[in-house]
């Protein structure tokens, strides 16, 4: 990514996943000005492929953005490598800070994602994205009647565990720190999915494989997958000091951006798309929420721009009208009248 930062924008991305390539995409089309400026940081990194995409599944993360930047760049929009350190609101809409350099715009889309934040359980952060997983709709086909260990380091470990249950009869509930309500006992053991008490300590790897889950008393219950609920937190930390904050999320897995459903934020010209505001959409849904608020952007633009040329005729004839009038006035002292 070597394009050329120009000094202003109509519209600056921040964030270079699915959601920013989309909404940039979109702007292009319209003949925005625009650039996503990339951290490199994706989220799904450690992932073999992208599932569930139509037309796109199993493709590798990094050739699915690499697709994405050469189409925006196909539209004349720009992709630049940086990491955005400050927002400030200027005359012109805002001004975005990447520490050794700086670029106007006059409207943002941030597309940032998010942090998964990992519980303190030895070797699992070693094998996130590969034979530790949290999602049964990007990674469940693949791991499909292996056996399955679900953790519960989360409010929504007992769900994760009746979802993976469709893809497995082999899954064991590790209750971990998590205490079972009754109602939850209740619905794992009618799925007959067996529950393991204990605190996890580590995952036992053999050959750079998950070989089981040890518990802290030493046992080592066998299982091939491990199933983990992050907390998930939005990166938006360059945004505070225009007052927008990320917000604890209702099912209590993590913090995100709250948006309308247009994607426009509590800040004004600032609209946001991706996980940095759904934290659980996938790769297609964030791309699809990135369109739909590039779209509203260039509708605001649209807007703001036939305001000020209504402005601008409103002005052009009034002093017309001034000029004629006062054109009439003088030609009628000159006849006396």
């Amino acid at each position: 990514m070597t394009d050329q930062l120009e000094d202003g924008y109509d519209v600056v991305v921040i964030g270079g996943g699915a959601a920013g390539l989309s909404g940039a995409l979109m702007l292009a089309r319209m003949r925005r000005s625009v650039v996503v400026i990339d951290a490199g940081q994706p989220r799904n990194a450690p992932a073999e492929g992208v599932h569930g995409l139509l037309a796109r599944d199993g493709t590798p993360p990094g050739e699915l953005l690499e697709l994405g930047r050469a189409e925006v760049r196909g539209y004349g929009g720009h992709v630049v490598n940086g990491q955005v350190i400050t927002v400030a609101r200027d005359a012109e809409g805002f001004a975005v800070c990447l520490g050794d350099r700086s670029v106007r715009a006059r409207r943002l889309l941030v597309t940032t994602g998010l942090v998964d934040e990992l519980p303190d359980i030895e070797g699992l952060r070693e094998h996130w994205g590969r034979d530790v997983i949290h999602c049964p709709y990007c990674h469940g086909w693949e791991v499909r009647d292996q056996a399955i260990g679900v953790l519960g380091t989360g409010p929504m470990g007992v769900h994760q565990a009746l979802l993976f249950r469709q893809l497995s009869a082999d899954v064991t509930y590790f209750s971990h720190t998590m205490p079972l309500t009754a109602e939850q006992s209740e619905e794992l053991n009618a799925r007959g999915i067996p529950v393991v008490y204990g605190e996890v300590t580590a995952l036992e790897i053999v050959d750079e494989r998950l070989a089981g889950v040890r518990l802290s008393d030493g046992t080592v219950v066998p299982r091939e997958v491990a199933v983990v609920g992050s907390r998930m937190v939005a990166r938006a930390n360059f945004l505070e000091a225009l007052g927008l904050q990320p917000t604890e999320h209702p099912a209590g897995v993590g913090d995100y951006i709250p948006t309308d459903a247009t994607g426009r934020t509590d800040v004004a010209g600032i609209w946001a798309a991706g996980n940095v505001t759904d934290l659980t959409a996938q790769v297609g849904a964030a791309a699809a929420a990135g369109a739909a608020a590039a779209a509203q952007i260039n509708a605001d633009l649209v807007a703001e721009e036939t305001a000020k040329a209504v402005a601008g005729l409103r002005a052009s004839f009034s002093a017309a009208t001034e000029a004629r009038l006062c054109e009439e006035v003088m030609g009628d002292r000159r006849h006396g009248i």
